[in-house]
């Protein structure tokens, strides 16, 4: 059992882990969007990172510090996508094979991806089954190092470079930064950097209304979930409650939104049409919040996290073409 705890010199040692090896982003901006708000927004581009999504950085941060031994018996993660991705995509860089437990919902694209990273995929329903559960088991099995998507130190420590690049890319203070959350893991990295770099910026989340487990732990003061209800477009961001190691760090955040899965849509078609850009529907939510008016921008420098492009193409062509019923 590891004693290392997250920390922002973890997000020092994970910015040198990764260097090479995942893509320094860019944070881009848009006259177009900026008219929109009424204010400057930086959107970094985590949609052009490896493996379509941030979820890369943690996974090798993680997956490049295993021995030897470990690396020839493997890992096992579960993940609706994201971070299969990234972790299949990382096993392969080091040699070692990588089995991933999904959900059966999962967007096909996401799926698809792992098996072109060479991963192995095991299927489960996630209203039924427990996927720690499976995940410990196969691991156990197979004496694997388990890798799970956001609660663990350096997997949160290699999320964290997302921000190290925003503050070194940014040409002027951050009045606010808005980025989504399932387990927070991201968002956990993002603020060991903020509180350390930019105490002043404002942090907040943005989460489907029905998987909004981090707002209502914020107002509960402790770790809580959501009611289960419908299935939300964002994929990547159904998570059932905060992580154990998230939720701590977390906690400090300024406050919390929700958007709906329409005002994901036409998040959606905005970038396709104005931005020139393909985000998946997790990867919107930000963008989303603001279009919608829920977090003011006006006057403001606001960043925000475009945390993944891995979207089904049925649905993106549906989406795009205004023929989704949210």
């Amino acid at each position: 059992m590891t004693t290392h705890r997250p920390s922002y010199e973890g997000v020092l040692d994970a910015a040198r882990q990764i260097q090479g090896v995942a893509v320094r982003t860019p944070l881009i901006e848009s006259p177009a969007l900026n008219a929109v708000v009424g204010g400057r927004v930086l959107m970094k581009a985590e949609t052009l990172q490896c493996a379509g999504a941030f979820k890369f950085r943690g996974a090798y941060n993680r997956i490049g510090r295993l021995t030897p031994e470990e690396k020839r018996r493997g890992v096992v993660a579960f993940s609706s996508g994201n971070h299969a991705q990234g972790v299949a995509a990382a096993a392969a860089l080091v040699g070692a094979p990588a089995l991933i437990v999904m959900p059966s919902d999962s967007p096909r694209v996401k799926v698809d991806g792992v098996i072109a990273f060479g991963g192995e995929v095991r299927m489960y329903d996630r209203w039924t089954e427990s996927r720690e559960a499976i995940g410990a088991a196969i691991a156990a099995e197979r004496s694997a190092v388990l890798v799970p998507p956001f609660d663990d130190p350096f997997v949160i420590e290699g999320q964290g470079t997302v921000a190290l690049e925003i503050l070194d890319q940014a040409d002027a203070p951050l009045d606010q930064l808005l980025c989504g959350a399932s387990g927070g893991g991201l968002m956990a990295g993002i603020n060991l950097v903020m509180a350390e770099r930019s105490p002043a910026t404002s942090v907040l989340v943005v989460e489907p209304e029905a998987f909004d487990d981090t707002a209502r732990s914020l107002a509960a003061g402790e770790r809580v979930g959501h009611p289960r209800g419908a299935p939300s477009i964002c994929d990547a961001l159904m998570a059932p409650m905060p992580g154990e190691l998230t939720w701590p760090i977390n906690r400090r955040l300024a406050g919390a939104v929700a958007v709906s899965d329409a005002e994901v849509a036409e998040a959606m078609r905005f970038a396709f049409r104005h931005l020139k850009l393909v985000i998946e529907p997790g990867g919107a939510v930000s963008l989303a919040a603001l279009l919608t008016g829920k977090v003011e921008a006006q006057g403001r420098t606001t960043a925000i996290v475009l945390s993944g492009g891995n979207v089904d193409p049925t649905l993106y062509a549906q989406i795009i073409e205004d023929r989704f019923a949210a």
